[in-house]
């Protein structure tokens, strides 16, 4: 059984209108990875407890054409409202192994896409739903969350914008970008960054330093960990999908 509380996220995506707002799982976070994670159940036979092996899994809608969806895991629905583009759904607790997912268009019930997954035990997963709807993807990154040094942040930086060339990650007003040349599907981990307030981040074309989308008045708390992520279409014929940059907080530590 997958039992899930939601609140409203922080996440926000940049340069797109009407942009819902997204969900976020209620999950204490401080020692993230040593409460994952072992849980007990009652066997059918005995008075003893069987350990539960489990995993953590968050979610971000990243197909910038889809329409709006639910998410599957086996026979239990995720999400407890339509997920839009752009959306995402924060850490929950889920069973490790095999995992069997499902995307279904939520007006139709037909299938997007289906997949499995392989979560290890002890262990933190973003999924991402990426590429367009005539080619949808379904996108696992591990997630190695560790505290930030005081006075830091942490950010991961993922290019999910199919048909872009690659890219880099920049401040604004800064002459060495933070990574470059990420391909579609490339990502970086996790690396340190200096907490503050009014970050303003570009994505650029790598080979020509254009800038293809700005995020800015960005804050970064001490001890937050997070993940920018480049999305839309360089081919977009409207603004529901253009080019633009989200941020997703994985977690924080207080």
């Amino acid at each position: 059984m997958l039992v899930i509380s939601y609140k409203k996220n922080t996440s926000t995506m940049k340069n797109h209108k009407n942009t819902p707002g997204n969900l976020l799982i209620n999950i204490a976070l401080i020692g993230l990875l040593s409460l994952l994670l072992t849980s007990c159940i009652k066997t059918d036979n005995s008075d003893k407890y069987a350990p539960v092996t489990t995993a953590l899994l968050s979610f971000i809608q990243a197909s910038p054409d889809e329409p709006p969806l639910n998410f599957f895991i086996g026979n239990s629905q995720v999400n407890p409202t339509a997920l839009n583009y752009g959306n995402a759904v924060n850490y929950f607790s889920i069973n490790s192994g095999q995992i069997p997912v499902n995307f279904f268009n939520e007006t139709t019930g037909s299938e997007i896409i289906s997949g499995t997954i392989t979560l290890n035990q002890n262990a933190a997963y973003s999924l991402f739903l990426a590429n367009k709807s005539t080619s949808p993807e379904i996108v696992l990154l591990t997630d190695t969350i560790t505290l930030p040094a005081a006075g830091y942040a942490s950010i991961r930086f993922i290019n999910l914008s199919p048909d872009s060339p690659p890219v880099s990650l920049a401040i604004q007003g800064t002459t060495q970008p933070l990574t470059t040349n990420e391909p579609y599907k490339g990502h970086t981990s996790f690396f340190p960054i200096q907490a503050k307030t009014s970050f303003t981040f570009e994505v650029l074309q790598s080979t020509t330093n254009t800038v293809l989308a700005t995020m800015p008045d960005v804050t970064l708390i001490n001890g937050g960990v997070y993940t920018i992520w480049f999305n839309g279409l360089v081919a977009s014929t409207n603004s529901t999908d253009k080019l633009g940059i989200g941020i997703f907080t994985n977690t924080y530590f207080n």
